[in-house]
C-alpha cells in the first residue's frame, strides 16, 4: 500500500522548465554565440547533462562557463518572478492527498531558486521536506535523490511512489526501484516514458490513480 509520495518540482508542481531553457539559451548565445535548440536541449536533459555541454564540446573553459552560468541564473530568477508558473489543480489535489499520504519534494533545483519560485504559493505547506540539489551526492538520473527521500520518510520502496515529468527523473526513479507516475507535460512530451509504472494527463488525475492502485 502506498503511504508516501515523492514529487519532482519543475514541470510537476510548477511550470518552470521552459523558462530554465530560455535562460540557458539566452546566456549561451550572449556569451559564446552558440544556438541551443529545443531538440538538443531535450537530448541533454534526458541524459542528466548540463546545457553547457555544447560549450564544453568546442573547448570553452570552465571559468568562462561559470560566468555565463551566473548570468543564466539571473535570467532564470527574473522569469520566476515575472512569468505565470502555477499549474492548475495542484493545490486542490495536494490538499486532498494530504489526508491520506505523507509527501515530500525531490528536485534538482538550487534551493535559492526553489524558495523564490515557491514564495507565497502554499505548496510546501503540504510537504514533510524539500530536497534540493545541494542535499544529495549525485543528481538525477542517479537514484540518490529519491533514495534520500525514502530514507527521510523511513519508508520501504513498496510504500513510496514518485511523480515525475521527465526522462531524467523517471530514470532516477527506476534506478531507485521505486514506482513512478509520469504526468504529461508538453515541454517533455518527446521523452521516452516506456519505463513508467503509470501515466496521467494532468496533475489533478493523481488522486484517482492512487485510489485505483491502493
Amino acid at each position: 500500500m502506498k503511504k508516501y509520495i515523492l514529487f519532482d518540482n519543475d514541470g510537476v508542481l510548477i511550470e518552470t522548465e521552459m523558462w530554465y531553457f530560455e535562460a540557458s539559451k539566452r546566456a549561451l548565445k550572449e556569451f559564446f554565440d552558440l544556438e541551443l535548440t529545443f531538440e538538443r536541449y531535450m537530448e541533454i536533459m534526458a541524459k542528466g547533462q548540463r546545457a553547457w555541454v555544447i560549450a564544453e564540446e568546442i573547448g570553452i573553459s570552465e571559468d568562462e562557463i561559470v560566468k555565463a552560468r551566473e548570468k543564466r541564473d539571473e535570467y532564470y530568477q527574473e522569469h520566476i518572478k515575472t512569468k505565470e508558473i502555477a499549474i492548475e489543480g495542484v493545490l486542490d489535489t495536494l490538499k486532498e492527498l494530504s489526508k491520506n499520504y505523507r509527501m515530500g519534494i525531490v528536485t534538482t533545483s538550487r534551493r535559492v531558486d526553489f524558495e523564490l519560485a515557491h514564495s507565497g504559493r502554499g505548496i510546501t505547506e503540504f510537504m514533510d521536506f524539500v530536497l534540493c540539489v545541494e542535499d544529495y551526492p549525485r543528481a538525477k538520473p542517479h537514484p540518490d535523490p529519491y533514495l534520500k527521500g525514502m530514507e527521510l520518510f523511513g519508508a520501504t520502496k513498496e510504500e513510496c511512489i514518485i511523480v515525475e515529468d521527465s526522462k531524467r527523473g523517471l530514470s532516477s526513479a527506476v534506478n531507485a526501484s521505486i514506482e513512478c507516475v509520469i504526468v504529461h507535460n508538453e515541454f517533455t512530451r518527446t521523452h521516452d516514458f516506456s519505463d513508467a509504472s503509470y501515466k496521467i494527463n494532468k496533475f489533478s488525475e493523481l488522486q484517482e490513480l492512487l485510489n485505483s492502485i491502493a
